[in-house]
């Protein structure tokens, strides 16, 4: 069995280095996945915090605009309500001296607000 032994043995080393080889790479292949998806699944968390921190602050900055516009509202209200009883007395005075407004001096909303007092 010397040569033909020989040739049998070298073939086997050859074939298993090869298929070792291709192991090797198919398990670097492997490794390597299994490696981005432990880190893409560590960064997960990290990830979801910082978008959790982000939704926060946002809420938090729409709270305060949200209270400051109500602020701004109410103090609206008030003074469309302080014009509003103004005009009607003035109105009034006008009518008890006799020169009451003409009616196209008068707004459409004023009117409709005059009407049913909304």
């Amino acid at each position: 069995m010397g040569i033909a032994g020989a040739a049998i043995g070298a073939l086997a080393l050859v074939l298993g280095g090869w298929y070792t080889a291709r192991a090797t790479k198919a398990a670097a292949v492997v490794t390597a996945e299994a490696q981005r998806a432990a880190a893409v699944a560590a960064a997960a968390p990290a990830t979801t915090t910082s978008n959790l921190a982000v939704l926060e602050a946002t809420v938090k900055r729409l709270d305060q605009e949200n209270d400051e516009n109500r602020v701004e509202i109410r103090g609206l209200r008030a003074l469309v309500r302080a014009y509003s009883w103004t005009v009607e007395r003035l109105i009034t005075r006008m009518r008890a001296a006799g020169a009451a407004p003409l009616p196209e001096d008068i707004d459409d909303l004023v009117k409709e607000h005059m009407r049913t007092g909304v």
